[in-house]
C-alpha cells in the first residue's frame, strides 16, 4: 500500500509509503488521503490527524510521469474534480488538528502542504523546496499568500521566485516549522503532542482551530481558484515544456530564448 491510513488512540495516521520512488505522489495516492481526510473529519473517535512520511523521505512532491500524464491537454486543467484539487481541499477544510511530522526531503506540494496543517515538527534531517519557478510552473494551493504571511514578504519571494531548497532552520525560523528535533526522536515527541491533542475537549480544540482560520478562510479559497487557473494555463506554455523536457533528459533547462 502506497498509503498508510489507521486509527488508534483518537489519531488517524497517514503515511506516505512509497520509499521506492522517494513517496512521490500520485493521483491514486491524493485520492486515498483525500478519502481519508474527509472520513476522520466525521468519525468522532478521530481526535486529531498525524502526516507522516519515512525517516529518510517525506515526500518528492508529485510523481510528474502521472502528474503530467493525467493534465488535459486542451487547458491544461487543474480543476477540483483532480485528486490533488480533492486532497488540498480536504486538508484546508479540516476540523480537526492535523499535524505533520517530516523527516528528509519535503519537495513541491510536500512543502505547500504544510502550510495548511496546524502543527508542524521536522527532524533536524528535514529539507524543504518550492520549485515551482524553476518548472515553469507559479506556486499552488494559496502558498503565494500563506508563505508571506508566515515568513514575511522578502523571504517568501526568496523561496517562490528562485526554488531553491531551504534547511531546517531556516524553515524554523520562517513559521513553517514548529519545532526541530532530533531524528531519532521526532516519533516519540511528535505521538506526545498528539496525546495531549486528543485528552482536550475536542469541541474546544475544534472551536479555536476554526477561531484562528476564519479571518484567512475566504482569502485562501480564493487565491487557490486565481492560483489553479495561472498554474494550469502554464503547464501549457513552452517554459514549462522546456522545464519538464529537461527535467526527464537530466539536463539543466534552457530559459534564455523566453521572453
Amino acid at each position: 500500500m502506497e498509503i498508510l491510513t489507521t486509527k488508534a488512540n483518537g489519531i488517524l495516521t497517514i503515511e506516505f509509503n512509497r520509499p521506492e520512488r522517494k513517496n512521490a505522489i500520485t493521483g491514486a495516492m491524493y485520492k486515498t488521503v483525500a478519502d481519508a481526510l474527509l472520513d476522520g473529519d466525521q468519525d468522532s473517535a478521530v481526535r486529531a490527524v498525524l502526516i507522516t512520511g519515512k525517516p529518510e523521505i517525506f515526500t518528492a512532491g508529485n510523481d510528474l510521469d502521472d502528474f503530467l500524464n493525467n493534465v488535459k491537454p486542451e487547458d491544461g486543467s487543474m480543476g477540483i474534480d483532480r485528486p490533488v484539487f480533492q486532497f488540498m481541499r480536504a486538508l484546508a477544510g479540516m476540523n480537526k488538528p492535523v499535524v505533520a511530522a517530516v523527516s528528509g526531503a519535503a519537495v513541491g506540494i510536500g512543502t505547500t502542504m504544510l502550510m495548511h496543517c496546524d502543527l508542524v515538527y521536522a527532524a533536524d534531517n528535514a529539507k524543504f523546496s518550492l520549485p515551482f519557478s524553476q518548472l515553469g510552473l507559479c506556486p499552488e494551493f494559496a502558498s503565494s499568500i500563506l508563505l508571506p504571511q508566515l515568513a514575511g514578504y522578502p523571504r517568501a519571494a526568496e523561496k517562490l521566485l528562485l526554488g531553491e531548497a531551504f534547511g531546517v532552520q531556516e524553515a524554523f525560523e520562517m513559521g513553517l516549522v514548529t519545532r526541530v528535533l532530533p531524528a531519532g526522536e521526532l516519533a516519540a515527541f511528535v505521538q506526545q503532542q498528539l496525546a495531549k491533542l486528543v485528552a482536550l475537549p475536542p469541541a474546544s480544540i475544534r472551536a479555536t482551530k476554526a477561531l484562528m482560520k476564519r479571518p484567512r478562510t475566504d482569502a485562501i479559497n480564493d487565491t487557490m481558484a486565481v492560483e489553479n487557473k495561472q498554474f494550469g494555463a502554464m503547464l501549457l506554455g513552452a517554459e514549462a515544456k522546456e522545464a519538464f523536457t529537461a527535467f526527464f533528459e537530466k539536463r539543466k533547462p534552457d530559459f534564455s530564448k523566453f521572453d
